[in-house]
């Protein structure tokens, strides 16, 4: 896929495949394939990072304050401690990220209807995808969010406007590669090369909250 602006990737350019990465250092759960929340035939590769130092500085430039200023509200203050206190206390409250990716279909490269639909296709799948995630973490009473693939914005903060580059984290936080192709980024999948879409989901929880949502979900056909 084509980091066509500082945001997102958008495009998916040839085939070209990278040896499987190894997990980072801030990995909590490596990727898996899972299904998607409204569809059993639609998949994504997702997995849970603690975020890493490189993007702390990116995070604070997105986001803000706005994890701090969820448990503003009383409600949220009094939920997220009476969870974090049965994980840990309130210092196992995290930083966390969960990076997803997605098999396209077609080359995004290309044009025409059949491409504007497979980019519609993947884009809703990851937005149905993190809204289930954001939602399920803040009932529990934990700020979370996730990127539009489509801008680089929160799609639950307000009064962001710095976008978020999901090639420099993948690259960070998976180790997957990416090469610059004029005033494009391409990322490059190990198993799937280009053919890749990725987007990110945001949250501060206790890491062992998040991993046990992510190991509910029903798993992929290759994870079997």
């Amino acid at each position: 896929m084509i980091e066509e602006t500082p945001s997102v990737v958008a495009a998916v350019v040839g085939t070209a495949t990278t040896p499987a990465s190894l997990p980072t250092a801030s990995t909590i759960l490596p990727p898996r394939l899972v299904r998607s929340i409204s569809s059993t035939e639609d998949e994504l590769e997702c997995s849970l990072h603690y975020l890493p130092k490189p993007l702390m500085r990116e995070f604070g430039h997105v986001f803000n304050d706005q994890y701090l200023r969820f448990y503003d509200d009383d409600e949220h203050s009094t939920m997220a401690l009476g969870r974090a206190n049965d994980n840990g206390g309130s210092s196992g409250l995290r930083l966390l990220a969960i990076p997803t990716n997605q098999r396209a279909r077609e080359d995004l490269v290309a044009v025409g209807d059949h491409i504007e639909e497979e980019k519609d296709r993947l884009l809703n799948v990851f937005l149905d995808f993190g809204k289930y995630i954001c939602q399920t973490l803040r009932s529990k009473g934990f700020w979370a969010d996730y990127i539009d693939p489509c801008s680089g914005l929160p799609m639950i903060s307000l009064n962001c406007n710095k976008v978020y580059s999901e090639v420099d984290g993948m690259e960070c936080m998976l180790n997957y590669k990416a090469y610059n192709a004029g005033f494009c980024k391409i990322l490059i999948h190990p198993k799937w090369g280009s053919a890749v879409y990725p987007a990110t989901i945001f949250a501060h929880a206790p890491p062992e909250v998040a991993k046990n949502l992510i190991e509910s979900l029903p798993l992929g056909s290759e994870s079997k």
